[in-house]
């Protein structure tokens, strides 16, 4: 088969299946997100095989994973399928009222848990017909790569030092502070730094290994380390666990201010002086002048000042 012949049998449709299954390493996962039938993309699968004379996907142990082949296939078919999406809605401009797209972000659930459903209200209020998929900041998750490959639109969170080969906008700032439950000694006591570093502490999972977080690079540059007894991949999760216990999470006031009138606990002031924790959305080159991208951005940007607003 010529290449021109081949291309002729290759439509828009089949560089989707190709490129959502071999993110997502899985027939059935693909099909969830892809809104067909099982069947069907494996119908797909099969004629994308005898296209490239590769099995493309392959079973390892209790799962599946793409050949080499197939892993170079993931940029070319993202960058087709960013090109195609591209192609007529941004040369038309982005009509939030009609617009099909689908946002994908990528969160640190750090963020203010009032954060990702004012942005999800305030997208569906007003592009009613676009669809929104968001993934948290976890450990196996390349953020980097998939902005450059075009899987994400935009990723929010803090970082000490932002990656340099990224796009940045700030969206705010927030003091260090601590959270404790209403009846620990602290709150009775008072407690200087050299308490507070022997308290036991509630830490979020590392994102990767040897990663030690925005408090911990911070304590360490000083010499200095506290007594972590408990950690939680789920931050959200943690001031509950805080109301119960004598552990410290310490954080920013934003966060913490949400769970005062939900749970018995109390912001206490952290002995230690911080850098203010800086929170910022990163978005990749290919992104840039986008007109659904920068639309997207300003969303972003908006509620985060609102939030802000809701603090004076």
């Amino acid at each position: 088969m010529t290449d021109y012949t081949l291309f002729d049998k290759i439509d828009l449709h089949l560089i989707r299946v190709l490129h959502t299954v071999l993110t997502e390493r899985s027939v059935s996962k693909a099909a969830i997100r892809l809104g067909m039938h099982q069947p069907a993309v494996s119908a797909s699968l099969k004629r994308l095989r005898d296209f490239a004379g590769d099995p493309l996907l392959v079973r390892s142990g209790s799962g599946m994973v793409p050949t080499d082949a197939a892993l170079r296939m993931v940029a070319p078919a993202a960058s087709i399928l960013q090109a195609a999406s591209m192609l007529f809605s941004d040369a038309r401009g982005f009509e939030p009222a009609t617009a099909t797209n689908t946002f994908r972000l990528a969160a640190s659930d750090y963020l203010d848990p009032l954060f990702l459903p004012q942005l999800v209200a305030q997208i569906k209020s007003k592009a009613p017909l676009c669809r929104i998929e968001i993934d948290p900041l976890a450990d196996s998750f390349d953020y980097r790569a998939k902005l450059a490959h075009g899987e994400l639109d935009v990723v929010i969170g803090n970082w000490p030092t932002p990656p340099d080969d990224l796009h940045l906008g700030r969206l705010f700032e927030d003091e260090v502070v601590c959270l404790v439950a209403i009846d620990h000694p602290a709150v009775r006591r008072g407690w200087d730094a050299n308490a507070w570093l022997a308290a036991d502490h509630i830490a979020p999972s590392a994102l990767h290994p040897g990663a030690k977080g925005v408090i911990d690079d911070y304590l360490d540059s000083q010499g200095q380390a506290r007594n972590i007894t408990a950690r939680c991949p789920h931050f959200g999760q943690i001031p509950a666990m805080v109301a119960s216990t004598l552990l410290v999470l310490t954080t920013g006031r934003q966060y913490c201010e949400r769970f005062v009138d939900l749970l018995p606990v109390k912001i206490l002031p952290c002995p230690i002086e911080f850098p203010r924790l800086m929170y910022y959305q990163l978005w990749h080159e290919r992104k840039h002048t986008s007109a659904s991208a920068k639309w997207l951005r300003e969303r972003v940007k908006s509620v985060a000042a609102n939030l802000a607003k809701t603090r004076e």
